[in-house]
């Protein structure tokens, strides 16, 4: 019985501060939480696209939410048009899906960021994915 009386003494602990008596706690740590901590760095991330089928990763790592991505559309721009055309819009859907903002930048990438973060364009810049003057 005195074993166990020294035991629970020890357990508890009186803090000066507040003339209170208070029990030891222990926090238990979520692995996954921990995790995810350390994904959540922002990444800017090189692409390049050679065919429509490459996509499928850059659209994984936007979705993801932590990447901004550069795309290197030089290699289908020079192969096929038609292809470019379809991942690019293909790439604005999933743009506009996750509230974020796409640009092109010079004649062969194009820059796609999440929702966190906005494209800085200049006034009368002219937007060579839709050839449209930005205001």
């Amino acid at each position: 019985m005195k074993f166990f009386s020294i035991k629970r003494m020890k357990k508890k602990t009186y803090d000066e501060d507040d003339n209170l008596q208070a029990e030891d706690e222990y926090v238990e740590l979520n692995s996954e939480a921990a995790e995810r901590g350390r994904s959540s760095k922002i990444i800017v991330r090189p692409f390049v696209m050679n065919d429509f089928s490459d996509i499928k990763p850059i659209l994984d790592s936007l979705r993801e939410g932590y990447t901004i991505a550069l795309v290197n559309i030089k290699p289908l721009k020079d192969k096929d048009l038609v292809e470019l055309k379809r991942a690019v819009n293909k790439l604005k859907k999933t743009t506009d899906a996750i509230e974020g903002d796409i640009a092109g930048f010079g004649d062969d990438y194009v820059v796609v960021t999440p929702s966190f973060a906005h494209i800085f364009r200049t006034k009368g810049a002219t937007n060579p994915l839709s050839g449209e003057t930005e205001d």
